[in-house]
Parts: C-alpha cells; structure tokens; sequence
C-alpha cells in the first residue's frame, strides 16, 4: 500500500511537469474561452469535484477517539494558520528588497496561508510510527478549517483580484468548496461499507484533475506575453522554501519537546509534520477562486507548487532520522519511569 502511494506520488510531481510543458506547447487550448472552457470546467466543475471526493474520502466518523487531546490539536492548528503565515508576512519584509520575483514572493505569503494536507502528514506520521490519530484528526480538521480561515488570510495579506468582489468570491466558495464537501460527507455515510470494501481510488482522481486546474492555470501565463519568470528568482525561491521546511520542523521539534510540554514523543512525531505541511489539493482551487481572472495567477502558485514535493522529499529522508529519535527517547522514559515505579 505504501509502494503504491509513492508510485502515485511520482506518477503526480512527473504529472506537474509534463501539464507546465503541455501549456508552454500549447497555451490556446487552456486559456478562458479556449476548447477546455476552463472559466466552467476548471472554476466550478473540476473544484467542486475535488471537494466532494474530499467529503467522501475524509474518515470523520474515526475521529472521535483523538478528540481528547485539545492542546496538542491547538498547538497544530495554531502553528499552522496563524503562526505561519505570520512569520512568513515578517520574513517578506526583508525578502521584499530583494531582486525575487514579487508576485513569487506573494506566492510564498499563499504557501503559509494553506491549511495542512489531507494524505502526506499522515502517511509520514504513521511511517514513523507517531500518534496518527492526532495527525488524521489534525489534517481533516484543519481542512475544514481552511475552508473559511485560509481566504480569509489570503485576503488578509495579499487582497484579492479586482475584478472579483469579496462578497463573489465567498460565494462561489460556498458553492463549489463547502456544498461538495458536505454532500460527500452525507453520500459517504450511506456508502460507507462499500467505500471501505472498494477502496475507490480518491487520491487519484484528486490528482487528475488537480493537474488539468495546473494546466489551465499555466495556459493563461504563457499566453500572456507580458509575463517573464526569471530563473534567478525561481532558484532563490526553491532555496528559501527548503529553508523555511527545515527551519519550521526544527522550530516545532524544539517547542514539542521541552519540559513540562505534556507532549508524548509520538505527539511530537505529528506536531512536526502537521504543523509544517501545506496542502495543494485545497490550496490550488483556492488561488483559482480568490484570484480569479488575475493575470500573475500561475507565478503565485509557484511556490506551492514547489512547496508540495519539497515537504513530501524532505519528510521521507527524514523518517528514520526522526524515527531513531523517537524510539530512543521512548525507550529512556520507559526507563525513568521503571526506577519510579519501583519506589512506589
């Protein structure tokens, strides 16, 4: 099962690449009012579609049992949607003299905006053995979450497209975010025991047509001639972003782990990737909806586009780092805990 979840991870960062190719070949077939029509198939169609597979896919019903452990789903939630995209609005201050691409560096503002992904953060977390109770529980609600918090922080700090009204975005939100993915919350509790016999292919599907809402998106940059990507900028971006993974994992390894924490090192296994992970399947939709018709789109979404494989690469050469690390600290407090019992 985790062969196949990887083969279908490579199979989606070849997938990125060959739709950016397909739309510098040919950016006329993907553009507004092109043969995809994506003004309806990708605005409504393909992102509602998104939504609904998450509604069907999400397994809230085994949720319950992480309830409990309120600090550690603050310490995530927290860290994720307000410390995030706090620190790196400061950290553009300073990136905001540089010579990046500026609409690049808005797209790094969009990468802390996002709420944690559905699938990587708990893949990661149960491959290392962590509490992947919490990591569900934290990944489907901070979903849920992001739903109204991540608009409202891209707002917040980046403001929207001009041509579309805050009262129109929230509105085709509700449509084509919120509906799909209630309705597949009720579809799924009719169909539940055929969705766990089938094991329908959610994270493909997903994928698929995440890949035709790049592809459009690309379409319209390069059929824009007033849009250049310096490579320069692209470089720096790549560097700041494995910068920014690595600096946030170690900053919530830190704070996890100190004294008086009350976190388990399994809770701490989650916090890191948690915390530190940023969804593309709902944040890309998002972009589309909050800056539709915005002719710097593509070049915003850059960053999570390349934020995307970076977590994933960085988390799987990490597992039997962090893995290590768990096993011996748990080790050692089985040991403290032993001499304690025994004066007891």
């Amino acid at each position: 099962m985790r062969l196949l979840e990887r083969m279908r991870k490579e199979w989606f960062m070849v997938g990125i690449v060959l739709a950016i190719a397909g739309a510098k070949l040919e950016p006329s077939v993907g553009v507004n009012g092109g043969p995809l029509k994506p003004e309806i198939t990708v605005s409504y169609i393909a992102v509602a579609t998104i939504f609904f597979n998450s509604g069907l896919s999400l397994k809230t019903e085994e949720l319950t049992s992480a309830l409990v452990h309120i600090k550690l789903h603050l310490f995530i939630q927290i860290f994720t949607l307000a410390f995030f995209p706090a620190a790196i609005w400061l950290f553009l201050q300073l990136l905001s003299i540089t010579p990046i691409n500026e609409w690049l560096l808005k797209g790094l503002q969009t990468v802390g905006c996002m709420p944690p992904p559905v699938s990587s953060a708990v893949i990661l977390t149960k491959a290392v053995g962590g509490n992947e109770a919490a990591a569900i529980f934290n990944s489907a609600f901070g979903s849920f979450l992001g739903i109204v918090i991540t608009p409202l922080l891209l707002l917040l700090f980046l403001g929207s497209s001009s041509s579309v009204p805050f009262t129109s975005i929230f509105s085709q939100l509700f449509m084509t975010v919120v509906v799909p993915l209630i309705i597949g919350q009720i579809v799924r509790r009719y169909i539940k025991d055929w969705l766990e016999r089938k094991k329908p292919p959610f994270g493909a599907i997903s994928s698929s047509v995440l890949l035709m809402i790049i592809y459009t998106t690309f379409c319209d940059t390069f059929s824009n001639p007033n849009i250049d990507l310096d490579k320069f900028s692209l470089i720096l971006i790549l560097f700041i972003i494995f910068s920014i993974q690595l600096s946030f994992m170690l900053l919530t390894f830190i704070f996890s782990t100190r004294n008086n924490s009350g976190f388990t090192p399994a809770d701490t296994v989650a916090i890191i990737f948690c915390s530190t992970h940023k969804s593309l399947t709902l944040g890309i939709p998002m972009l589309k909806i909050v800056f539709a018709g915005h002719e710097h789109l593509s070049l915003i979404s850059v960053p999570l586009l390349i934020y995307h494989p970076v977590q994933i690469l960085l988390g799987s050469v990490l597992v039997p780092t962090i893995k290590s690390w768990m096993v011996s600290r748990q080790k050692k407090l089985l040991q403290t805990r032993g001499p304690l019992a025994n004066l007891e």
